[in-house]
Order: C-alpha cells, then sequence, then structure tokens
C-alpha cells in the first residue's frame, strides 16, 4: 500500500482554470477499489495477483507494480492534470497498433490503465552498450508512428489531450505568464519581474515562429514532449508514459529527445552525432517535403515547445500535495529556456 501524504489544509492552491484536485490515494477506500479492479482486469485474461503492490509514487501519478502468476503488471492513476493519459493510451494502441504497449485495460474517466511489462528500456540496455546509434533505429520508428495518428488527431482532443498546435501556443503563453503562482513570480527558484517583461516583450516574436511553424505543411500529431530513453522500451521499441503528451507539431519531439541524447553522451550543441539524430527522425517526411524546410522547421519547432514543456509541467502539479514544490521550478525554468541556446 502506498504511503502517499495526505494535503494539508493550507497546501498550495492550483490556478482557477487548473483541473480539480487528484483523489487521495491514500485513502483506504480508494486503494480498495483500485485493487478491485485490478484484479478483476487480471481474471479477465487469465491472470492472478500474487502478493502486495509496490508503489511509486509522484505529485501526477501513482504506478503499482503488481506481481501476478505471469509476471509483474503495472497499474497507472493519474491526477487530473494529466488523467486524459489513460484513453490516449488506449487510442494509440489502436490507431498505430505494436508502437505502445497493448494495455490490458483502461479506465478513460477515472484515468487508470493497467499494461503488461515490457522489459527493460533503452536506457538500460544502454548502460550497458553506450552507443546512441539505436536513436537512428528508434526515430524514423517513432516518426512514422507520428505519421500514422495525424489523421485521428481529432479524436485525441476529444480524448481531453491537450492543443498544443501551434496556432494554440502563443495564447496559451499568454496565459501562463499571468499566472504568477505556476510561474513562482519572484521567489526563489522562480521567474524574476526582468525575466516576466522579457517574455512578454517575446510574445510577438514567439507567435511569429509559430506561425511560420504551422505554415510548414507537417501536419499536427501526438506529441509525447518527454520522448527519452527512459521511456521507451529496449526489446520492441514501444513508446510508453504519456503523461506529457499533447497535440502538436511533430517535430517538437526533438527538444526533449535530443537533450537527453546530448545529457547522456556529453554531446555540445550542433554535434555531428545530434545533426544525424535529427535527420534519421526528418527521413520519414522527405517523400513531401524538401529536406532544408523540414530541418528549418524542426528548429522552430524545438524552441517553440519549450512553451509546451513548461505548460504540460504546469498541468502535472496541478494537485495540492505538497510534494509538487520539489518540481514546481521546471514551469518558469523551461520558460527562460526560450533565451538559451538550441541543439540544431
Amino acid at each position: 500500500m502506498t504511503n502517499a501524504p495526505t494535503p494539508p489544509a493550507d497546501a498550495l492552491t492550483p490556478p482557477a482554470d487548473a483541473p480539480p484536485p487528484s483523489t487521495d490515494w491514500a485513502d483506504p477506500r480508494w486503494q480498495a477499489r483500485a485493487h478491485d479492479w485490478v484484479a478483476g482486469q487480471l481474471d479477465r485474461v487469465g491472470r492472478r495477483v500474487t502478493g502486495p503492490v509496490e508503489p511509486r509514487l509522484r505529485p501526477w501519478s501513482l504506478v503499482w507494480r503488481v506481481p501476478t502468476d505471469a509476471g509483474p503488471y503495472w497499474f497507472k492513476a493519474n491526477n487530473a492534470g494529466t488523467r486524459f493519459e489513460a484513453g490516449l493510451l488506449g487510442a494509440l494502441a489502436r490507431i498505430a497498433p505494436g508502437r505502445v504497449p497493448d494495455p490490458v485495460a483502461v479506465d478513460a474517466d477515472l484515468g487508470w490503465s493497467l499494461l503488461p511489462d515490457g522489459g527493460e528500456t533503452l536506457r538500460d540496455a544502454l548502460a550497458r552498450h553506450r552507443d546512441p546509434a539505436v536513436w537512428e533505429r528508434v526515430l524514423p520508428r517513432y516518426a512514422a508512428f507520428q505519421r500514422a495518428v495525424a489523421p485521428r488527431v481529432g479524436e485525441l482532443l476529444a480524448l481531453g489531450v491537450p492543443d498544443h498546435r501551434p496556432e494554440a501556443l502563443p495564447a496559451l503563453l499568454a496565459g501562463l505568464l499571468d499566472d504568477p503562482d505556476a510561474l513562482l513570480l519572484g521567489a526563489q527558484g522562480g521567474l524574476t519581474p526582468e525575466m516576466s517583461a522579457r517574455l512578454r516583450a517575446f510574445l510577438p516574436e514567439y507567435a511569429d515562429r509559430c506561425r511560420r511553424l504551422a505554415a510548414s505543411g507537417v501536419p499536427a500529431s501526438v506529441q509525447h514532449d518527454d520522448l527519452h530513453d527512459g521511456n521507451v522500451f529496449a526489446a520492441d521499441h514501444r513508446f510508453f508514459d504519456w503523461g506529457d503528451a499533447s497535440v502538436a507539431h511533430p517535430f517538437g519531439t526533438l527538444l526533449v529527445t535530443l537533450n537527453s541524447v546530448a545529457h547522456s553522451f556529453e554531446l555540445p550543441d550542433g554535434d555531428p552525432v545530434l545533426l544525424r539524430l535529427r535527420d534519421a527522425y526528418l527521413e520519414p517526411w522527405t517523400d513531401r517535403h524538401d529536406r532544408a524546410d523540414l530541418r528549418e522547421a524542426a528548429a522552430l519547432a524545438v524552441t517553440v515547445t519549450k512553451v509546451s514543456r513548461a505548460l504540460s509541467w504546469r498541468r502535472a502539479l496541478s494537485t495540492p500535495d505538497p510534494a509538487r514544490a520539489e518540481y514546481a521550478e521546471a514551469v518558469p525554468g523551461w520558460l527562460a529556456e526560450l533565451f538559451e541556446p538550441d541543439r540544431l
């Protein structure tokens, strides 16, 4: 059983437009209901729980490792800000089979999902064999997946997946700049008044970049927004952990992926390895677009998506759980990244 803390009465209050607080995962009644749901779904596929669950708790989700007579399964409950993940996972498994884990069950209303174990992650594999070239196989597969999903983005939006398409982002950034609590405005680790003013002055230029990105002709699709080696299974290169996802320009994926590869392998900005991975990712689109145009769009997307990252963190931290304070600097931190050099 999890020992998730019960939020105190004076816990930080989410913004007025934020989703409602998450269910109290420490409540024994909630836990009993979740255990019954997991056991029932496993029984439906001929599996039996064989021991106590092992909880992994974050402000945005509770994950249980569930031991069964056929190996571990994974139960995930999302908070209100990331609840769409369960429905999204079910939709992606139907739209593009074999690219995400096949869920045993999802409850989109509750934000619950139950998945089989996918084995070791790409991070586990890279710890033994440090070679970034594996991403030259992973990224084209992911790009093809995004292309397959693109015609169905209306379905994803209807499930509550956030709309971070380039046309929507300027207004979303303006709204975020009006949220001093999320920005920790004037607080230690937060946005300074000077940076706030700089960001407001940057709004017209940001809107122009979004306009140019939208004009690239590459259709919006699902954008994982946190695609690193810890969210890819090594054996079959399926992609998991979709709580940061949005409907967006697909090339925004490159922001986190290239940052992660650069960090893991200590590569400087513009390193040939990073450029080769960028081109491997863009290759599936070369049947309809010029390579130079695709590279220009990728550079725009990497900048534009920094706002998407700030928004996804605000969404994930829309909870009274005091543990949110450990991560709160990510929201202003990603906005400040707008003025830092990009990897490309």
